[in-house]
Parts: structure tokens; C-alpha cells; sequence
């Protein structure tokens, strides 16, 4: 059976979507999560866009060994040495350059003409060559690419040393029959493609990323790149989880393999929105939250009978939860680090000592603990965030029929700890404008969402938001059984992550070649 090797972009084209900015620590974390996944590739960045994005893609490059560790550069010399450079330490590096190939781009994102383009591509495929044996060529836009001029940019790409050939559906405008078409002409248009890994890269603007990326499989394609929970530029890119257990569960239809563990797909989404505060829709494929509810009665019957009856995989494939155990104040480590055994966190000495804090003070407000409530500690407590620039020492707050006010005392950098007190349009503002009183810094809030992270009515509540300072967006989370501790809390993660924020591009540089995906 043939094996389809999975490309992540989640650390790369993922975490380009607005507000999933991530710090060092939570790509790294996230790569071990993938690496535990069992994923062939991980794109773990751009390393030319900033200095902290090179320090981030070298920490993966140095921790992550088994699978491939990845870079995109574009066809330039700097970005090609940069992703190098990045990987210096990788145990299996591969530089992944790309350039725009259709007339569209080339005329007005570029403006270069066919024969610079291909000379680029040589070119570049050529230095990348020479510093690391795995290279990979995308072409960005190729499914509105003129099919002959995409041929001939392929076949030098491949003359120059590719290993990995990529055709890119960059806006997510082809569909399934078409592009199982293109990638049959390309296969007999280009006779060294039988040589190389064809690869696809799939966006989601039409939703049929999914769809698409396995009509090119069946085509012929041998790597699928993809996202957890299908975050990624505009609507997302193909959905890692859905295109696995597409081709587990269809395999008399898709005769093919991953090396991807799919009991691990539910933490892998768990984790990423914890880490970006972006949840996958309830109805979302595989991971959501309903993807195995059955409400409706004649569904349930069914299922009491036979479970094949309504579901064609179980939970347990994808390691999402079917059991609940209660945990109270009086449960001790052992207990608990033996149920973060059974959700399938090994958690030791002083990991288990920070989750085992958390879970003591969660216990005094909360009568019993269920598996909900220790996935959330377990992924939010485990998650190193990064710099703490500025942590809540104390908040006071109230609200009724007259106008809210709230009172915050926060540590800054400098060992100060003045507080300030505002007031607003309900506790939340009234405690956003006091923090941003105290820190001194203006913040733009875009969206707040406040979910119930667990049942009942003393449950835990989720606070994901996005906030946009010195011009840039930033995400941030937090939980607490109150709801304005959560927000603030939320608010000073974002904060904290824009003290350290990557510095972007210069606007020169930036102007070159304004979109970072393929």
C-alpha cells in the first residue's frame, strides 16, 4: 500500500491566520505535539520575517529530530540562506523555496516576466541545493498558472536538484475533477516528476481543500499539505485530521497510508486552540465538539444497538473522550497524574506539580473535577507562554444597574506594582481599561469570545480574544471560574506576547513578496 507523507504548515501557514500569532515557546510545543503525532514534515516557519521567527524555527530545528523540520524561503538569495542558517542544527532540514508562477502574480504582485521567473526558480533550487540534500519548489498559484509555462518551470526545478515538487491551489480556486487533471498532465508533461514526490497545497476559500488534496492523491500526489483543525490563510487550509481519516476510514476507495497516529488528533486540536484561542466549529469534521453527539432519538437507538449504525469511526480513533471521572479537592498525585496517564499526558515532577496547584485550586471552587476540566489545566498550565512582562497581582470588580467599575494591581517588568481603578460598560471593559491604565500601552480589542470549557453550572469559563497594539494582532486565553479574572488574565497573555512580538519585515523587503504561502 502506498504511504502518503504528511506536510504540517500549522506553525507556518497556519499560524498566518489573524490573531494566532504564537510565541517560541508554544511553536515548540506545538512541534512536539506533531512530533508525537507522528507527521512526516513540519514547516516550522518563514525565517527571513523576523529575528525571533529565526530563533523560533532554530529551537525546533535543534529539539524536534524524528521527522523532516522545514523552512520557506523565497527565490531570493537572503531567504534561502536565512532558512539554512535556521536549520543548522535540524536532524533532517529541508529548505522549502517557492515563487508565483502565474501571469496574474508574475504581472502584478512581481513584475517579472515568465523567463526571469524560470531563471529564479533554477537558481534558487540550485543554492538550496548546495546546503541541504532535501529541497523542496513550490509554485504559488499553480492551479492559474498556464499549464505549459508550469510544466516548464517544474522540469527545471527538477533539472536543478527538487526533491519534492509542489503544486499549490493558493486561493483555494480549483476543484476536484480539475485538479486531478492537472496533476495527470503534469506527470506525463514533465518526465522527471517520476523521480521527485509530487506534493499538494490546499486552501479552503471554496471549502473543498479537503476534496481537493485527495483527488490529487488519487492522481498521483504522494504528499498532502496541511493544518490541525485546518487553520491557515482567509478560510484555512485542508484539514490534517479529515485527510487522514479519509484515508483510514476509506481505504477500499483510497488505497493508500499515513505514519500519523490518529489517536492523537483530538489533543493536537485541543492543543492549538488553546494555544491560539481559535476553536474548531462544534460541527467541525473529526474534532469538534458534536463529531460523535447523537441527539436525535431514532440516532441513539441505533447506536445503542450497533454503533456502526451512525458512526463510521469511533472516538477512541481520534482520541477524543467518551468517559468521564470525577476528581475532588481530596485526590492526591497519584490519582491525578494516573488520569492525565489515562487522557494520555505523562505529567512528573515538576510538571505534575504545577498541574497538580492548579488542579487544588480549582477544587476549592468547584465541587467535582471532570476529564474537561483536566484537559484544559492540562493543556493550558502545561504550555510554557512565553515572557510574563506583566502578571495580576490583585482584581476587584462590580457591576449592577449603575455603571461597573473595576480595580487591578498588576507586576510590571520594573518590580512596580501600581494598580488603577476604571470604570465602563461592564466589568470586563471597566477591568480592560484599568490594565491598560496601568500598563500604559493602547489596545485595540477585535473579538472576545467566552465559552463554558466544561459542564454544569459551576463550570469552567474560557476567555479567547484577539487585540490588535502598535498595529499588529495578538491573541490571548485564559480560564478561571470567574469570568473577569479569565478576561483579564487573557488580556495580559496578549499583552505579554506583543512585548515580545516578532518584528516584521521591512516594508522594502515586504513589498517584494507580499504573500508568505504557497
Amino acid at each position: 500500500m502506498d504511504r502518503v507523507v504528511v506536510f504540517d504548515t500549522t506553525l507556518r501557514d497556519g499560524e498566518q491566520s489573524p490573531g494566532a500569532t504564537m510565541t517560541a515557546s508554544e511553536k515548540l510545543k506545538m512541534a512536539q505535539q506533531l512530533d508525537q503525532l507522528g507527521v512526516d514534515v513540519i514547516e516550522a516557519g518563514f525565517p527571513i520575517s523576523s529575528p525571533d521567527e529565526l530563533a523560533s524555527v532554530q529551537g525546533i530545528a535543534r529539539s524536534v529530530k524524528r521527522p523532516i523540520v522545514a523552512a520557506l524561503a523565497r527565490c531570493t538569495p537572503g531567504d534561502i540562506d536565512t532558512a539554512a542558517l535556521a536549520l543548522a542544527r535540524a536532524a533532517r532540514p529541508r529548505i522549502h523555496v517557492f515563487i508565483a508562477t502565474s501571469d496574474l502574480h508574475l504581472q502584478h504582485k512581481l513584475g517579472i516576466t515568465r523567463a526571469q521567473c524560470l531563471e529564479h526558480a533554477a537558481a534558487a533550487v540550485e543554492r538550496a541545493r548546495r546546503r541541504v540534500d532535501d529541497v523542496e519548489f513550490s509554485a504559488e498559484d499553480a492551479t492559474r498558472s498556464d499549464h505549459e509555462f508550469l510544466a516548464q518551470v517544474f522540469d527545471a526545478a527538477v533539472r536543478a536538484g527538487a526533491t519534492t515538487i509542489n503544486v499549490p491551489d493558493t486561493v483555494g480556486y480549483t476543484y476536484p475533477s480539475e485538479y486531478h487533471g492537472l496533476i495527470s498532465y503534469l506527470r506525463s508533461a514533465v518526465p522527471g516528476l517520476a523521480n521527485v514526490v509530487i506534493s499538494v497545497h490546499c486552501h479552503n476559500d471554496l471549502g473543498l481543500a479537503v476534496a481537493n488534496s485527495l483527488m490529487a492523491v488519487e492522481a498521483g500526489a504522494r504528499q498532502v499539505e496541511c493544518t490541525i483543525n485546518g487553520i491557515g490563510e482567509r478560510a484555512g487550509n485542508a484539514a490534517l485530521e479529515e485527510i487522514v481519516m479519509a484515508l483510514k476510514v476509506r481505504r477500499d476507495k483510497l488505497p493508500f497510508c499515513t505514519a500519523v497516529h490518529t489517536e492523537e488528533l483530538y489533543r493536537a486540536s485541543q492543543l492549538l486552540s488553546r494555544i491560539t484561542g481559535i476553536h474548531p466549529q462544534p460541527n467541525k469534521a473529526i474534532v469538534g465538539r458534536n463529531a460523535f453527539a447523537h441527539e436525535a432519538g431514532i440516532h441513539q437507538a441505533g447506536m445503542l444497538k450497533r454503533r456502526t449504525t451512525y458512526e463510521i469511526m469511533q472516538p477512541e480513533m481520534v482520541g477524543a473522550p467518551a468517559t468521564r471521572l470525577v476528581l475532588g479537592k481530596h485526590s492526591g498525585r497519584n490519582a491525578l497524574a494516573q488520569r492525565c496517564r489515562d487522557l494520555g499526558y505523562q505529567v512528573v515532577g515538576g510538571e505534575l506539580e504545577r498541574v497538580h496547584q492548579e488542579f487544588k485550586r480549582l477544587a476549592d471552587k468547584k465541587r467535582e473535577i471532570l476529564d474537561e476540566d483536566l484537559l484544559v489545566i492540562l493543556q493550558e498550565r502545561l504550555l510554557d507562554g512565553g515572557p510574563t512582562r506583566y502578571r495580576l497581582l490583585d482584581l476587584e470588580a462590580s457591576s449592577g444597574l449603575g455603571t461597573a467599575w473595576a480595580r487591578v494591581r498588576i507586576a510590571l517588568p520594573n518590580g512596580d506594582e501600581p494598580e488603577a481603578r476604571c470604570e465602563g460598560d461592564g466589568p470586563i471593559a471597566a477591568a480592560f481599561a484599568a490594565v491598560e491604565s496601568v500598563v500604559g500601552r493602547k489596545v485595540e480589542l477585535e473579538d472576545l469570545n467566552i465559552r463554558a470549557a466544561t459542564p454544569g453550572r459551576d463550570a469552567l469559563g474560557e476567555v479567547s480574544l484577539r487585540v490588535t497594539i502598535d498595529g499588529r494582532s495578538f491573541s490571548g486565553r485564559a480560564h478561571s471560574t470567574d469570568i473577569v479574572h479569565a478576561a483579564v488574565e487573557g488580556y495580559l497573555h496578549a499583552l505579554n506576547k506583543a512585548s515580545v512580538a516578532a518584528r516584521p519585515l521591512p516594508v522594502a523587503a515586504a513589498a517584494e513578496d507580499y504573500l508568505w504561502g504557497v
